[in-house]
């Protein structure tokens, strides 16, 4: 691995407000065919805030009355009476799905139908929580890919690019939109906006869609999985087109046909993670992790649906240097739950701890040994974040580091 593993920046800095360093990859590695190409990341301005702490502050001088009567037009467009859904809202049955498929039926009056693409390894609070937002009152499609396909595609992503999720991204990011074009409904809605952790701007297309959250590809756009050519995937491991094809991005033509808009809720919504886990809680008895927090982290409402979640932070953090309680606590930080000084002590404490909970889970699911597992995190620490010290890996720059050193 070189200096420029993964696009990184060679000098890593923290932001002066939160603690997300400039390390973040704006986006996750989707279709394409190495783990070193150019990703954009986190950018901050001259006085070293990241723009996502500048996004923050400018929310506080939105008119937030404003943004929710444009909301209200844009529902007012979809809005339908005559027994068809109105508007697709993708999610688990997590805090942020419930609270806008909540809002969207309860307060606004509109008809959605919600979605999911399940995780790789549903955990049992997962399943449970899933369950329970379906049963207190929606419709729901999940999709449930082969698991012969999704293992294959995790093991060839965590060996090639060290990322373990990246068929799950593949896969859930596309799928809201292929169901909305199916069912010729016209609007998405999802619950977390990107500008609220880390591009610090809404970023969408002429056609009002946010271009983000779920994939498009021109006819002649090479297509990759776990950094392995489509066609050479196909002939290796003799797969078809329909196996490949709920993680295949869709035809940039397909999309602006249909006309879709599709957007967060929170670009009209003013709230926070927190107060969407109060909301869930009393809405659907949202239950939180039961050892009291996620592995990697100090937070116990966060992603909890996926045996691998875990394993993800934790290769974003070989990968990076900054992992789920960086992921956190920049956000809290945010929205005022907790100061700069706490979320670095608590960063220090959880940032990178290792997902020991499902890691036999994880192994089997991939088909690949410990050896095998160890090997493949080594190839990936770029030398510009870790060195060795008295025999063990440590940051060589960390957020709780003197900011002159």
């Amino acid at each position: 691995m070189n200096k420029s593993s993964f696009g990184l920046p060679e000098k890593v800095i923290f932001c002066k407000k939160c603690v997300e360093s400039n390390q973040r990859f704006l986006s996750s590695v989707q279709h394409k065919a190495t783990s070193d190409e150019k990703k954009d990341t986190v950018l901050f301005d001259k006085e070293g805030v990241c723009l996502a702490c500048r996004y923050f502050e400018n929310k506080e001088k939105i008119d937030w009355n404003l943004k929710e009567k444009e909301l209200i037009d844009i529902l007012d467009r979809h809005r339908r009476n005559d027994g068809h859904y109105d508007v697709v809202v993708p999610g688990s049955g997590g805090k942020d799905s419930v609270f806008t498929s909540f809002i969207l039926k309860e307060k606004y009056n509109m008809h959605p139908l919600t979605c999911t693409w399940a995780p790789g390894i549903y955990t049992e609070v997962g399943w449970r929580n899933y369950k329970a937002w379906i049963n207190s009152g929606f419709d729901n499609y999940l999709f449930t890919p082969n698991k012969r396909i999704h293992g294959l595609l995790t093991k060839l992503a965590f060996k090639n690019l060290l990322h373990p999720f990246q068929p799950f991204v593949l896969g859930q990011n596309s799928f809201a939109a292929k169901v909305a074009i199916e069912k010729k409904i016209k609007l998405v809605i999802y619950g977390d906006g990107l500008s609220e952790k880390g591009v610090g701007k809404i970023n969408q297309n002429k056609k009002n869609t946010s271009i983000d959250r779920w994939h498009y590809a021109t006819k002649d756009d090479p297509i990759y999985f776990g950094g392995v050519n489509e066609k050479d995937l196909r002939e290796k491991y003799n797969l078809t087109n329909n196996d490949l094809f709920p993680y295949m991005p869709i035809d940039e033509e397909m999309i602006y046909n249909s006309n879709l808009e599709i957007l967060p809720i929170t670009n009209h919504i003013n709230y926070n993670p927190q107060n969407n886990y109060y909301f869930a809680k009393e809405k659907i008895g949202l239950e939180t992790n039961p050892d009291g927090r996620s592995e990697g982290t100090y937070t116990k409402y966060q992603s909890l649906d996926d045996k691998l979640d875990g394993l993800h932070y934790y290769t974003w953090f070989i990968k990076t240097g900054r992992g789920r309680a960086t992921e956190d606590a920049a956000l809290e930080v945010r929205n005022k739950i907790i100061t700069r000084e706490e979320a670095i002590a608590l960063v220090k404490k959880f940032d990178g701890e290792f997902p020991k909970k499902y890691f036999k889970d994880c192994l089997n699911y991939m088909g690949i040994t410990e050896k095998e597992f160890f090997e493949t995190i080594e190839k990936f620490r770029p030398p510009h974040i870790w060195k060795k010290e008295n025999g063990s890996w440590v940051l060589k720059k960390a957020v709780w580091h003197n900011e002159n050193s």
